[in-house]
């Protein structure tokens, strides 16, 4: 979940004590925010990045603070395309032009999300492409040496990645647009970059919006199509959300739904998926679990309502796991 709290995509104690407090209150992994490969990728002038080695330093002080509590430190490496330049949720929300701090959005095809937008994203030339890649390679290099021991490459949401897996949002008539073949091209191409950087013994995962939820658009067969690509590269889970690419999506939201497409693809290909979106009770969280229908369950806003999610789950399913040594009297 974005913060909105950087400046110059710079982690401060806020992202300290943020992640930190999770580790503490029991999560087994904690993914930090989607964090930009570039400046022109972030999705406010607030978002964190990782585009520069002057990051470095901050973000390693929070991966060793949450190992230090026994949990995993992970990075979810983003890039938000034509959705990039607006300004935080409580200051509005909306796009931002260079006046107001904002830029130039880019994008797969020169189409907005918005068709009220005050500009259109600039539709990226090859050279662009092949920047885009490296910026990547880099972040993951920096990524590794800040100490993280999960990466994930952020391809839903309508960001960046998504845009060219959609043919709502890419309308190309070059080698990265089209086809099946051709949309998922820009995403490959960036997880192989990825992969020159990032060990291979350490879990690399893959972020994906299962359905548009709109005519037309990416959906749960292409989803399982590229999932099965993408293990035969070498990703060892598929993170299955879904929507965010258009503004006309009808989303049928009810606790779970998003759980059977991460079934699906589990059970189709043979992939660790994740499942999230409307998962609150522990319960819950366990029978999707113990069921098979996901090998993993991440929490987003039930994590921000509660940094003690983890020990409240264990306490609801009577299990024993460890406090930290400093709160044990309070339990």
């Amino acid at each position: 979940m974005c913060q909105y709290s950087s400046l110059d995509g710079f982690a401060n104690d806020w992202h300290l004590v943020h992640l930190g407090s999770r580790a503490s209150g029991g999560a087994g992994l904690i993914i930090q925010e989607a964090t930009a490969v570039a400046p022109e990728g972030r999705i406010s002038p607030e978002d964190l990045g990782i585009w520069k080695d002057e990051h470095i330093e901050k973000l390693k002080t929070i991966t060793a603070f949450i190992k230090s509590q026994n949990a995993v430190p992970g990075i979810q490496l983003a890039h938000a395309g034509r959705k990039a330049s607006v300004s935080s949720p409580w200051n509005g929300n909306k796009k931002l032009t260079a006046a107001d701090g904002g830029w130039q959005t880019v994008a797969p095809s020169a189409i907005p999300y918005h068709d009220t937008e005050p500009f259109q994203p600039v539709a990226l030339d090859k050279n662009g492409i092949q920047q885009l890649i490296s910026d990547f390679k880099t972040a993951t290099r920096r990524a590794v040496q800040a100490g993280y021991e999960v990466l994930e490459i952020h391809a839903a949401h309508g960001y960046l990645n998504h845009q060219f897996l959609s043919p709502l949002s890419n309308e190309r008539t070059d080698e990265y647009g089209g086809s099946f073949e051709n949309r998922i091209r820009f995403t490959m191409e960036v997880v192989e970059a990825v992969q020159t950087e990032w060990p291979a013994d350490l879990p690399l995962f893959v972020r994906i919006s299962a359905t548009d939820w709109a005519e037309g658009g990416w959906n749960i067969e292409e989803s399982i199509q590229l999932s099965k690509i993408l293990k035969e590269k070498g990703v060892d889970l598929i993170d299955v959300s879904s929507g965010g690419l258009v503004s006309h999506q009808k989303i049928p939201v009810e606790p779970g739904y998003q759980v059977p497409f991460a079934e699906k693809i589990k059970k189709e290909t043979g992939i660790l998926t994740a499942a999230v979106g409307l998962i609150t009770e522990a319960h819950q969280a366990e029978e999707i679990v113990a069921s098979e229908k996901a090998d993993l369950v991440l929490f987003a806003r039930a994590s921000l309502r509660d940094p003690n999610l983890a020990l409240h789950f264990a306490k609801a399913l009577e299990t024993e796991v460890p406090w930290p040594v400093q709160y044990e009297r309070a339990k």
